[in-house]
């Protein structure tokens, strides 16, 4: 049980997410920032974590990796890169350290992660809102309802900059959908259609996806029936909701046994 204030590392800080992260967990008396993580290369490297920010000097430099110097953390939230993140674990076990992943692009590494998982407390979640892990429940019991006689398709958006598609969000809502339905997401989803495509596999979940200006977040799920739809969406306006999620989930994670959890756990 922490006593003091929770002792925080951040990799990835000076990225979107690792930027809105470090804000509220500097205006959150509950936090103090002890390492602040950016890649090889950073310009920002050496620079105090507090600058990029505009919040003056908190005595805590961006350096290539977690630096003890400042005190070792507590907890570390990761939204860096899947080859960052997963030197980032190798840290974490050896040091015993429970860390919360939000990277993108780690579709692949369950495995890895679930071996780190045996050593240390892992969350990993591909988006933390509280408001996207209600639309998973709610696209859950939908297709318990009706997802065997509807046409899904499920829809994202992200901005210009964002490298994976479809977002890991969208995938995890594929997961749910086709593991309710008895099916493997990897036998029936079709990414984007072109040409003379034939009709629609009653089977498949379609997916879609969109880049395009500053959009920070939008997922729609629309189940398709003979004269009638249902779609659940969920729009992020900005990055606060998927912070401070992420900061809610660091503080349940401390003292939990080693294993792989989610934000479902955590929303318990």
């Amino acid at each position: 049980m922490i006593e003091s204030k929770i002792r925080l590392g951040i990799l990835g800080v000076a990225g979107r997410m690792g930027r809105e992260i470090l804000t509220q967990a500097v205006e959150d008396c509950d936090f103090q920032i002890v390492a602040a993580v950016e890649n090889e290369g950073s310009k920002l490297l050496g620079v105090d974590c507090g600058e990029i920010i505009g919040a003056g000097e908190l005595g805590v430099k961006i350096s290539e990796k977690v630096d003890e110097s400042y005190g070792r953390p507590d907890v570390i939230i990761d939204f860096s890169s899947p080859e960052s993140s997963l030197s980032n674990l190798e840290f974490c076990s050896r040091r015993v350290v429970p860390c919360v992943i939000g990277t993108t692009g780690l579709k692949d590494c369950t495995r890895q992660l679930e071996e780190f998982g045996k050593k240390i407390p892992i969350l990993f979640s591909p988006n933390m809102s509280v408001g996207v892990n209600a639309t998973y429940q709610l696209v859950e019991e939908v297709t318990k309802l009706v997802g065997s006689e509807a046409d899904i398709e499920i829809i994202e958006a992200h901005h210009r900059d964002k490298l994976d598609a479809p977002s890991g969000t969208a995938l995890r809502l594929g997961e749910i959908i086709a593991d309710k339905l008895g099916r493997r997401l990897e036998d029936c989803a079709v990414y984007g259609r072109k040409g003379n495509i034939g009709r629609r596999p009653k089977e498949t979940i379609g997916f879609e996806t969109i880049r395009a200006g500053d959009i920070v977040g939008d997922h729609t799920v629309i189940f398709a029936m003979m004269g009638e739809r249902i779609e659940i969406s969920h729009k992020a306006s900005s990055r606060a909701a998927f912070a401070s999620g992420a900061l809610r989930a660091a503080s349940w994670l401390i003292g939990k046994d080693a294993g792989l959890y989610d934000m479902k756990d955590v929303l318990k």
